[in-house]
């Protein structure tokens, strides 16, 4: 069988930094084609020169057996490459039609867009998917998962030979992600092939058929998913031995058996206007505390008040040496970082480099006779782009160039520029791969054998149960329950979660 998609020998730099080194992917008619590697390991660039975004510097691409040459994305799209991106690119004022027929409206004799033979299209394509909904009403509306599959139903009216879906579950609940899966066998079963990207494991192993794996700009390997396993492809990703990992731990974050010291932060009764209505914990030096809980239940609030982004309406934050802590400015003057959920919108600075990302908290500092001691603070950005192994072409460069992984250690050196005594993550791997998750999860907890404390946030258990020393279980805005380990599992975690949830919903 002939290869729908072959790339051979691709090679491509940015700036004289080599970004794909002979790499190479082959897809086949029919089947969902998983590429997985680190952040910085290529897959990106490797997707663009395939949809046209870049140019290739050397290689071949061919589709059905013969050569490709794409200037552009439309090139791309009017040869049956369509690509459904992690941030969608729609426009939520537009109709749902308006979304899928974009740049391919059905004309009328006179050349004006036949509105009714759109609408009756568009229509079509959705039932498809199991979608039924008012397709003349503007596309924001409706649900993330709604527009996701209005994204794929505009690459299947452009009769896609090839459907490349970047992070596409991101942002689904469940239910949604099975809807998804369910247009994904579909469109397999009507031949169109499926290029797969994802950070979650777990996912290929449900609906991939082949997995790629990407290290450091090169093609590693290409297996059938049946024939391996979770170590074997981490272990490829890593290029690290599997012995090394397991003894690791992935998701292992504590800083081992030793006890914690003394009380740095103490909260009692936190209310603020944004949903908190009773929070309780305290922080000691040297452990992990997580903070687990349902969607809602105030985990990112509470990391807010303590903070001091978010005033309290009722109860007190108590720092060990009396100051109370109402405000960030305060909160860093006492060496505490907050790393928060969203790196995009509240943690990185896009248009400035590296070096400027990660010494923003402590130009204070760097003070010296009224000016900024430039050649201290390139030493700083430099100790850390080096001790984290921040993968950039220099500390000037901006930080938007960077890969999802590398924006966030360079965020984590922000704060650990400062030195802190405490730590706040709120969701400190969310959406990098599994290699960058190793390495910051390994920086964290060397940081905590250290005696950093550190207040975790994840909406993944497996984080929690495995990484924090003590777990308070929140719900509705309050501290309902407290877990310590050794010895919290999932199910108990999940048991205390549904326990007090339901007591809640009860009274």
């Amino acid at each position: 069988m002939t290869d729908l998609i072959e790339m051979t020998g691709i090679g491509k730099s940015f700036a004289g930094v080599a970004a794909l080194r002979d790499a190479s992917l082959s897809i086949r008619p029919g089947e969902v084609h998983a590429i997985i590697g680190q952040n910085g390991a290529g897959k990106s660039t490797l997707i663009k020169i395939l949809t046209g975004v870049y140019r290739r510097d050397a290689g071949v691409v061919r589709m059905s057996g013969h050569d490709l040459a794409i200037a552009g994305p439309r090139e791309a799209q009017d040869a049956g490459i369509a690509t459904i991106y992690q941030e969608l690119s729609l426009v939520p004022l537009r109709s749902v039609t308006e979304n899928v027929i974009m740049g391919y409206e059905p004309r009328s004799r006179l050349g004006l867009i036949d509105w009714k033979a759109a609408h009756a299209r568009t229509r079509q394509i959705l039932t498809r998917f199991g979608v039924d909904i008012d397709v003349t009403l503007p596309l924001g509306r409706y649900s993330t998962a709604i527009q996701q599959l209005v994204v794929i139903a505009r690459a299947v009216s452009l009769n896609a030979r090839l459907v490349i879906m970047d992070e596409a579950t991101s942002s689904l609940d469940d239910q949604e992600i099975e809807t998804l899966f369910s247009v994904v066998r579909g469109l397999k079963d009507d031949g169109v092939a499926v290029l797969y990207i994802s950070h979650f494991l777990d996912e290929l192993y449900r609906i991939c058929d082949r997995v790629t794996v990407m290290r450091d700009g090169r093609t590693v390997a290409t297996h059938d998913v049946a024939g391996t396993t979770k170590l074997g492809l981490i272990t490829e990703m890593l290029g690290r031995d599997a012995g090394e990992i397991q003894a690791a731990g992935l998701t292992a974050l504590s800083g081992g058996t030793s006890e914690p010291g003394r009380t740095l932060l103490q909260a009692d009764g936190l209310r603020t206007r944004t949903g908190l209505r009773g929070i309780a914990l305290d922080i000691r030096q040297g452990e992990i505390v997580g903070l687990g809980g349902l969607l809602g239940s105030g985990r990112t609030e509470a990391a807010r008040a303590l903070f001091g982004l978010d005033p309290l309406t009722g109860g007190a934050v108590h720092h060990h040496d009396g100051v109370a802590l109402d405000s960030p400015a305060k909160a860093i003057a006492q060496r505490i970082g907050f790393l928060t959920e969203d790196r995009k919108v509240d943690g990185i600075i896009p248009h400035l480099s590296v070096r400027e990302n990660i010494t923003l908290a402590i130009l204070p500092k760097l003070r010296k006779a009224g000016a900024i001691d430039r050649l201290r603070e390139r030493q700083i950005a430099q100790h850390y782009i080096t001790a984290l192994q921040i993968k950039t072409a220099g500390m000037e460069q901006p930080i938007r160039e960077l890969s999802g992984g590398n924006q966030q250690k360079v965020l984590l050196a922000r704060w650990l520029a400062l030195d802190p005594e405490i730590l706040i993550l709120d969701e400190p791997t969310r959406g990098v791969d599994v290699g960058a998750k190793f390495e910051i999860q390994s920086i964290i907890r060397d940081q905590v054998a250290k005696g950093l404390a550190v207040l975790l946030i994840s909406s993944e258990f497996e984080e929690l149960v495995e990484g924090a020393d003590r777990i308070v279980v929140l719900q509705d805005g309050r501290s309902v329950a407290e877990l310590h380990n050794p010895g919290v599992t999932q199910d108990a975690l999940i048991n205390a979660i549904a326990h007090h949830h339901d007591k809640g919903a009860a009274a």
